[in-house]
């Protein structure tokens, strides 16, 4: 059976979750139903990482084996076609090579946080931000967020319900920008704990309102407790971005060069 490698968008919204579930819908049931109507049979979806309900995506990556050949662009296209009326999209899609698992093969991923931080609500992105109404001093936050780079025990900033083997970690990038009354954080890492990066940004803001410093990020790494570390931030503004594989596929290099 070929095997097909999809790159998809989605709005996480309406969902609760990528996760196929019994009761609510789901991004992969979404995209496992639509498969189905181009194939004629079931298909299992897998992904390189699930998002919670409400988290976005721009870059997650996704396999399928499909019973007969298509060309890549009729499976990007018939899936498209039976995903409507569902805020969801296949950007590319393409047969994958022997071997490749969309989760087991990737070697990094990337998600940016988008905190609005003004009085005024979002308009325009509504459930696409956190919004932030106190002033955040996003220099602060950026001196703090070089403290949680590296390897290290992320325990602090670990899900209680994480099923990851160890809370050892490499971060390798965590920095953080303002565009305007928008700050945007960018994470990078080979993998990452379950709401790990949600619950740095939390701990991150909280450096942003002057209520802790740099010293207070490294000392609740340190402590390998959850506890001692800020909130978990809301899904609304969290996006994956990017998968990365030790061979980039076709339409990756398309993408970078404007041809798609």
């Amino acid at each position: 059976m070929p095997r097909y490698r999809l790159l998809v968008e989605y709005d996480g919204s309406p969902f609760n979750g990528w996760q196929r579930q019994d009761h609510g819908a789901s991004v992969q049931g979404a995209i496992e139903a639509a498969a189905a109507k181009l194939c004629g049979e079931a298909v299992t979806l897998y992904a390189a990482g699930r998002t919670d309900a409400g988290v976005h995506a721009t870059g997650q990556v996704a396999h399928l084996d499909l019973p007969r050949a298509y060309s890549g662009d009729t499976v990007r296209d018939a899936i498209n076609f039976h995903l409507k009326p569902h805020p969801v999209a296949i950007l590319a899609a393409e047969e994958a090579e022997e071997g490749f698992h969309a989760r087991f093969s990737a070697i990094g991923r990337s998600y940016l946080y988008r905190i609005l931080n003004r009085r005024s609500a979002p308009a325009l992105d509504r459930n696409r931000v956190w919004w932030v109404t106190a002033a955040l001093d996003e220099e602060r936050m950026a001196e703090a967020a070089t403290r949680l780079l590296g390897h290290h025990d992320f325990t602090s900033f670990r899900a209680g319900c994480c099923q990851a083997r160890s809370p050892n970690k490499t971060l390798d990038r965590l920095e953080i920008t303002r565009i305007g009354d928008e700050i945007q954080i960018v994470a990078e890492a080979r993998s990452f704990l379950h709401h790990q990066v949600r619950n740095m940004v939390g701990t991150l803001k909280l450096v942003g309102d002057g209520k802790w410093s740099a010293d207070d990020v490294s000392r609740i790494l340190e402590a390998r407790d959850r506890a001692q570390a800020g909130p978990t931030c809301p899904a609304t503004g969290l996006i994956l971005t990017g998968v990365v594989y030790p061979q980039p596929p076709g339409w990756v290099k398309h993408r970078d060069d404007g041809t798609a």
